[in-house]
């Protein structure tokens, strides 16, 4: 009776797992219906493309931190060779009161000497000033301030150059002073250029993160959109230091 039972029994379920699974071994996706293939199927595609959306954000954000990065190192550079300036003027300065014959015509130096050493101690401590200074590059109206600042530092500085220019006409000759134009001037095409870098970098960044669907992970995620740098009126232009000496 054992004998005869146990081959129907493997006849009619030949696959104990099969039984298990209610005769659905050896299907698709651990047995489930093709509607649950299909619905494992979105899901994985879906958590695969949040996890390269993520990604990919992540890496723009760093581009777009990078990019700032670069803004604020070329305003510090600025910074340094303005105070540059401002202290080879100051030497320069004390060097030639130094050289006059004569007590009424060094008292005439000096007094025009003194006018214009407090016109270049007024730009150094600006650009001290602006140099404890840090830029919110999440914040447009942080990022105005700051830039209009910088300029506002800029057109201090031009003018005290006019008056140790007018104070010490040779100083336009000294290799220094010179040098010390000719980098502040490269600099302010620098200053445009990595501006220019980071609004390309921030406008890739708030494209990716304003595009349907990115948009609704880009809320999930945490991603908020970067303003962009609006260069004040003339910014694209460097000055011309020349000039500036010979106003």
């Amino acid at each position: 009776m054992d004998q005869n039972t146990t081959p129907n029994q493997n006849v009619n379920n030949p696959n104990p797992m099969n039984a298990a699974l209610g005769g659905k071994a050896g299907k698709g996706c651990f047995g489930m219906s093709t509607m649950g293939c299909v619905g494992i199927a979105i899901i994985a595609a879906l958590a695969m493309w949040a996890y390269s959306f993520y990604n990919g954000m992540v890496t723009q954000e760093e581009e777009v931190k990078t990019a700032w990065s670069q803004v604020e190192n070329q305003y510090q550079r600025r910074i340094d060779l303005i105070k540059n300036v401002a202290a080879s003027a100051k030497k320069y300065a004390k060097h030639e009161q130094g050289t006059f014959q004569g007590v009424t015509n060094a008292r005439a130096r000096t007094n025009v000497g003194d006018q214009a050493d407090q016109q270049m101690q007024a730009v150094a401590a600006t650009a001290d000033s602006l140099a404890s200074v840090k830029m919110d590059p999440n914040n447009a109206q942080s990022m105005q301030a700051y830039a209009a600042a910088q300029d506002k530092m800029l057109e201090q500085a031009r003018l005290a150059i006019n008056v140790v220019h007018e104070a010490y006409p040779e100083l336009k000759a000294d290799k220094l002073f010179e040098n010390l134009q000719v980098q502040l001037e490269g600099t302010e095409n620098r200053v445009a250029t990595e501006r220019k870098k980071f609004n390309e970098t921030a406008q890739k960044y708030n494209t990716n993160i304003r595009r349907f669907p990115g948009n609704i992970l880009a809320k999930v995620f945490g991603f908020n959109e970067r303003p962009y740098f609006a260069a004040q009126e003339g910014a694209d232009k460097a000055p011309d230091l020349d000039t500036m000496l010979d106003d």
